[in-house]
């Protein structure tokens, strides 16, 4: 593998292998702007390991964000365990570690890409909860993918190799141009996938919805109790509710339980561990536990949820 690929910018992607699966790793290099970021087209990603192959791609991970943006495609993409399709002029989001398959057809493709880390935004943001605030990511209830018009696309893609541009040859206020192109591809996208989703733009009387959700992602293998939360966050139920409430339009329990259903299912579909083996992975006193908590929250048993997941019956 090529870790030095000059024509790919300021930073790069190395492959490795962790617990049976493909792990893909943001580092930087030491040329140019050394930012925890990069854009490109789909085919430089084959360019950093020959093994990436969006046609038939094996079950991987990555530790970054992602963003693609599709001007022509077709196929799908398992993604949160969900099957996606992908199809032209649609943007994906995707949200680190999250476990996916590419299944796209051999035929006209032709996409951006961006990528980058969570402490990339926070430092070059100085908001430590900027991509908690960003809908499309850590989303568990609506789509990962949204629909945009071609010009629209055309104009987002625009930026993007704006971007690379100045990743490729920096100059002394590459970062501010950077940062200003970014910070709108991002708050555009947000507002697109709002309206497409019916959710709330309105800026937040406080942090409380979006500290809870980062705290969750933190914490949701050995805290599954609200309790645990709001003494975390020091405010009440009732307070930390409320927020939840206004901001994602579900309760702070459903936020929690949600989350906890989808380690489960991933540990189920993605790990070689017994249910008891699970259940003690993520403190749960007893497997019955686990077991009866999964039943009522997706009326199957962990059994049948495999089965039908392996059988294609869940998409």
């Amino acid at each position: 593998m090529n870790g030095n690929l000059a024509s790919f910018g300021p930073s790069i992607i190395r492959y490795q292998t962790e617990a049976g699966l493909e792990n893909i790793r943001f580092h930087k290099t030491q040329c140019g702007v050394e930012l925890l970021l990069n854009v490109g087209a789909g085919h430089e990603l084959q360019q950093i390991s020959p093994s990436f192959n969006v046609h038939d791609s094996g079950v991987y991970t990555t530790d970054s964000f992602e963003i693609y943006f599709f001007k022509k495609a077709s196929g799908y993409v398992v993604l949160n365990q969900r099957k996606i399709q992908v199809r032209d002029n649609t943007v994906l989001f995707m949200s680190p570690f999250q476990k996916r398959q590419w299944e796209l057809d051999k035929g006209p493709l032709d996409y951006t890409f961006l990528i980058f880390q969570e402490d990339f935004l926070n430092d070059f943001f100085a908001d430590k909860l900027f991509t908690y605030r960003l809908l499309y990511f850590y989303q568990l209830d609506y789509p990962l993918d949204l629909a945009v018009q071609k010009e629209e696309l055309e104009s987002l893609c625009g930026k993007l190799t704006e971007i690379k541009s100045e990743l490729v040859r920096p100059k002394v206020d590459s970062e501010h141009l950077v940062r200003s192109l970014l910070y709108y591809i991002l708050l555009k996208l947000n507002r697109q996938y709002a309206t497409q989703n019916n959710l709330p733009l309105e800026k937040p009387e406080h942090n409380y919805a979006f500290q809870f959700k980062k705290l969750i992602e933190q914490h949701v293998k050995e805290k599954q109790r609200i309790d645990e939360y709001v003494a975390l966050l020091g405010i009440s139920r009732i307070t930390l509710n409320k927020a939840v409430q206004a901001q994602f339009h579900v309760t702070a329990t459903h936020l929690l339980k949600q989350r906890l259903v989808f380690e489960i299912k991933n540990y189920l579909i993605h790990a070689e561990l017994k249910v008891n083996e699970i259940a003690q992975v993520l403190h749960f006193s007893e497997p019955n536990h686990l077991m009866r908590f999964f039943k009522a929250q997706t009326g199957l048993t962990t059994s049948q949820f495999l089965a039908d997941y392996q059988n294609g019956t869940i998409a």
